[in-house]
């Protein structure tokens, strides 16, 4: 985990890189957890947790992040994901000015609750149980 960086030290630096590393799509997702290198946080709220969930990922509401840190791996890359992704991308700024590699869910929950039907779900719970 690198150091603490300020909001306007993070705009000064931010370019096309920085703007591609923000972002992750469910096939590196995917892959990234089966190899047990990223922590998922689900950042809703937690009536819609309660509403519904994917079965995978920790629960951390967005309001409660900051008086959570200690419940996220600083070995692993952060995805934090919501049912689109604006949530999201608010609770990975926080985590990348924290120090942590963050990167929020482009696909969304609603995205991976469309791709992880039927036999690809069936599939994916074989990968990564190996």
């Amino acid at each position: 985990m690198k150091n603490n960086i300020d909001f306007d030290s993070y705009l000064r630096n931010f370019d096309y890189q920085e703007r591609k590393d923000m972002k992750i799509q469910m096939p590196e997702l995917f892959e990234l957890y089966a190899k047990g290198e990223a922590q998922v946080i689900d950042i809703r709220f937690h009536e819609e947790y309660e509403a519904w969930h994917i079965g995978f990922g920790d629960h951390i509401p967005l309001n409660e992040l900051p008086d959570r840190l200690d419940e996220i791996d600083k070995n692993k890359t952060i995805v934090t994901m919501c049912p689109h992704y604006d949530r999201a991308e608010i609770a990975r700024l926080f985590l990348k000015l924290k120090g942590f590699n963050a990167r929020y869910l482009t696909d969304g929950m609603l995205g991976i609750v469309d791709r992880l039907r039927g036999d690809r779900a069936r599939d994916y719970i074989e990968k990564i149980k190996g």
